[in-house]
């Protein structure tokens, strides 16, 4: 989601190859195995296996999330961020309701990875549709202080002001030991924090496995997980298929959680090179997995 322009709609699918921009092809493989493995003994199993993620606080920075639905389980705290006309926004506590649907996505996403992570919400979008990037800046900032092992975002910004603040923002997180999880925008333009460095940056790929994921040696993006058609969370506590790189971001929040859950000494660094080695198109010695 982008919060300077359109509200998120459901199925906004933007180019031919029914993909969102910075995915896989629709019709492509992964392409070619990248470079061997660093270290020997690192894979799923080493990283991940026997983890529920329990002991992770993860916030998801979005429309709010609804406590209520089934998918999601439990919201250990909500917060909202309030903006009026000729005040800094400032984050309050508030009931864990989410009227757009798409923070609610994102969490089932999350809770249906790791399952035993500590959710909390933080509204960044004045309506529940659409928000500005100052609430965005002040809701980041609060989630860094606050301290959160993950912070799951599926939204930018392409408001060029704001790149320097939210690039400071992110290197804040990354030296604190907070790892932040950023969607590539559904369109091929610029837009932050998506791109920068210091996040672990995700756009989709077709494919209906949750957990597989790839490593991208051809930046801006890091790593593609599942986003096209995925069965999420809906308002009312339904569910619904949606496509887009928001969708792939929580993936990859839920996978970092696991990892974290069974290895917190990890720094962001250290988890994006965990990460790396258990993508499905990292050759380990000996041949492609």
């Amino acid at each position: 989601m982008d919060v300077s322009d359109a509200p998120w709609r459901r199925e906004r699918v933007p180019h031919a190859s029914g993909m969102p921009a910075w995915s896989m092809p629709a019709d492509g493989g992964p392409g070619e195995p990248v470079p061997t493995v660093l270290f020997e003994g690192i894979d799923a199993d080493w990283a991940w296996g026997g983890s529920s993620g329990e002991g992770v606080r993860v916030c998801v920075l979005d429309s709010g999330v609804d406590a209520t639905h089934p998918l999601v389980g439990p919201v250990e705290r909500a917060w909202q961020v309030v903006t009026a006309e000729g005040r800094a926004p400032r984050v309050e506590e508030c009931e864990p309701l989410d009227s757009a649907g798409h923070g609610t996505a994102c969490a089932g996403i999350i809770r249906s990875i790791a399952p035993g992570v500590s959710l909390s919400s933080l509204k960044v979008l004045g309506d529940g549709r659409s928000g500005s990037a100052s609430a965005l800046i002040a809701g980041l900032a609060f989630a860094v202080e606050e301290g959160f092992d993950v912070i799951s975002m599926s939204l930018s910004t392409n408001r060029i002001e704001f790149r320097d603040r939210l690039g400071e923002l992110c290197d804040r997180a990354y030296f604190r030991r907070t790892t932040v999880v950023a969607a590539a925008h559904n369109l091929p333009i610029e837009s932050f924090p998506w791109n920068f460095a210091s996040v672990v940056s995700v756009a989709s790929h077709a494919e209906p496995d949750g957990m597989r994921f790839y490593y991208n040696a051809a930046p801006p993006v890091e790593f593609r997980a599942r986003g096209v058609r995925v069965p999420v969370a809906s308002p009312g506590g339904g569910t619904v298929r949606n496509t887009g790189n928001s969708f792939a971001a929580p993936h990859m929040a839920g996978i970092a959680a696991l990892v974290l859950g069974k290895h917190p000494w990890l720094t962001p660094f250290q988890l994006k090179s965990v990460l790396y080695h258990c993508a499905a198109n990292v050759a380990p010695r000996g041949g492609v997995k």
